[in-house]
C-alpha cells in the first residue's frame, strides 16, 4: 500500500478537504494519513468559517506520522496562512515527493487562502514540488496571466514550472466549453487529457480528488503520466456517480467508483 501523507484542512460536509483525499487514497489502494492544518464550517452551499490549527499541533501531526509510519508520497491542500505554509515548509523533508494542490477558492467560489500566503505558497512550496494542480483561477493567482484558452493554460503552466516545480497539472474546467483539456506541463513536453464536460452541480472537492489521486499513484510507483491519467479519470466517474447531496455544490461519488 503506497504511504500518502495529506496535510489539509477539514471540509464539515464531507466533500473536500482531509474528507475527500481519505476517501480517495482509500479507494485507489493506498493508505491515507493526516495532518489537519484548518477547520472548516462548510456545506454544498459554501464556507462559513475556518478555524486555524495551532502550529505546534500541525508540525506535531506531521512529525508524529513520518517517524512512525512514514509517506512515499505528501499531498498539501489548504494551508490558510504564511505561518502554516512556514512551518509546513519547515517540518516536511526534501527527501519526499510533494504534490502541491495550491487551494485558494472553492467550488463555491469562497476564498480559502489569504492574498499575502500567496508568495510564500510559491517560494516554499511549489518551488520543491513534484506536481502543483492549479485549476485556472489559481493559476491565474500563481502567475499573474489571464487564461481564456488551452494555449495560454499551456502558457501558465510553463510560468510555474520556472518557479522550481518539476510539473504541473494545468485543469481545465473553468473554460466555459463543452470539451475540457487538462495538461500535465513538464520540462520533457505537454500531455493533453481531455474530457466532455458532465452537465451537473455536483463538482465540490474535485480538485481535492485530483491531487489525492495522484498522489496515490505515484505512492504505488506508477509513472507520473499513468497517475495523471488514472487520477483524471477517478474523478470524471466521481463526477459522474455523485450521490446528489445538498442543495449546492454536491460531493462525488468516490465510493461508488469502480462499482
Amino acid at each position: 500500500m503506497g504511504r500518502v501523507l495529506i496535510i489539509a484542512g477539514s471540509d464539515s460536509g464531507g466533500g473536500a478537504g482531509i474528507q475527500a483525499d481519505i476517501k480517495t487514497v482509500t479507494m485507489l489502494g493506498g493508505y491515507a494519513a493526516t495532518a489537519v492544518t484548518a477547520i472548516t464550517v462548510q456545506n454544498t452551499l459554501g464556507v462559513t468559517g475556518i478555524y486555524p490549527v495551532p502550529q505546534e499541533v500541525i508540525a506535531g501531526q506531521i512529525q508524529s506520522v513520518l517517524s512512525d509510519i512514514g509517506a512515499d508520497v505528501i499531498k498539501t491542500g489548504m494551508l490558510a496562512d504564511i505561518a502554516t505554509i512556514e512551518t509546513v515548509a519547515d517540518v516536511i523533508p526534501a527527501t519526499i515527493p510533494i504534490v502541491v494542490d495550491p487551494v485558494m477558492v472553492a467550488t463555491s467560489g469562497d476564498t480559502l487562502q489569504s492574498a499575502e500566503a500567496v508568495s510564500a505558497l510559491k517560494e516554499r512550496l511549489v518551488s520543491r514540488a513534484a506536481v502543483v494542480t492549479p485549476n485556472i483561477p489559481e493559476a491565474e493567482i500563481l502567475t499573474g496571466r489571464t487564461i481564456r484558452d488551452v494555449s495560454d493554460m499551456k502558457a501558465a503552466g510553463e510560468d510555474i514550472l520556472t518557479l522550481g516545480a518539476k510539473a504541473v497539472v494545468m485543469k481545465g474546467g473553468h473554460l466555459p466549453v463543452q470539451d475540457l483539456t487538462d495538461l500535465l506541463v513538464t520540462p520533457h513536453g505537454i500531455v493533453e487529457i481531455e474530457a466532455r464536460k458532465q452537465d451537473t452541480r455536483n463538482t465540490h472537492g474535485t480538485g481535492c480528488t485530483l491531487a489525492s489521486a495522484i498522489a496515490a499513484g505515484m505512492a504505488a510507483g506508477e509513472s507520473l503520466e499513468t497517475a495523471v491519467r488514472n487520477a483524471h479519470a477517478f474523478v470524471q466517474e466521481a463526477i459522474a456517480k455523485a450521490p446528489g447531496y445538498g442543495a449546492g455544490h454536491g460531493p462525488l461519488g468516490h465510493a461508488r467508483v469502480g462499482r
